[in-house]
């Protein structure tokens, strides 16, 4: 290639580059009002989402795990009424912090530890309810939660429900603590609904993957009676 037609190249993506310049000049003359007023939406909405972090959502969840120690105490101690419903002095209870505090991280923990509380009272529905509205991605406390509802529809004498609630919780998070749990529960409903195939599956794969685990000492006594 020549010295000219290489000039005339480099001049050719100078004249390019000058179009292209000049036309965000003039679409910035044309628009600069609309700029104007969508930049400053975008800073007024960014001033709005600080504020409601820093000066609203943050010092509500302060409160709220202040107010929440009482019931956890009550929880820790089996006292499970008051750690619902308060000691009727000022301490809040878990359902008060679920109303008052919605939309906080201990708003939501406490629907775990509320719904934890009914089952340990027998209120199984109540149970379901609050630990259905429990969110986390907690390897231990997810499989828990989902767990606990498949008690409560065990209790229920809701069979079916509860095999698919253990098998849930199993397979939600699987670790060699919850997973060959809510598998054993499942067998052994399993077995108490006449469905033998299932029951051995999962004893099988507690054996396979979880050789371990507590509940792995237990599978070949029930594996060699179902078969």
């Amino acid at each position: 290639m020549s010295k000219h037609d290489q000039t005339d190249q480099v001049d050719e993506k100078f004249h390019e580059i000058e179009e292209s310049l000049n036309s965000a000049e003039v679409f910035m003359e044309k628009n600069s009002k609309k700029l104007t007023i969508g930049f400053g939406a975008l800073f007024i909405l960014a001033v709005v989402i600080i504020g409601y972090f820093k000066y609203y959502k943050a010092p509500r969840e302060e409160r709220a795990r202040v107010e929440v120690f009482v019931a956890q105490n009550n929880f820790d101690r089996d006292s499970f009424d008051l750690a619902l419903n308060g000691d009727g002095s000022g301490n809040s209870g878990f359902l008060d912090i679920i109303e008052s505090y919605s939309g906080t991280p201990t708003a939501n923990m406490a629907n775990y530890y509320a719904g934890i509380s009914y089952l340990h009272l027998g209120k199984n529905e109540d149970a379901i309810k609050y630990l259905s509205d429990f969110s986390t991605d907690d390897r231990m406390l997810k499989p828990i939660s989902i767990g606990a509802q498949g008690d409560a529809y065990a209790q229920m004498d809701n069979t079916d429900k509860a095999i698919e609630m253990y098998v849930m919780a199993a397979n939600s998070i699987k670790n060699e603590m919850t997973t060959p749990r809510y598998l054993f529960k499942a067998a052994k409903l399993s077995e108490i609904a006449g469905d033998k195939t299932n029951a051995v599956k999962y004893l099988e794969i507690i054996k396979k993957d979880y050789p371990k685990s507590n509940e792995a000492r237990l599978v070949n006594k029930y594996i060699e009676r179902l078969k």
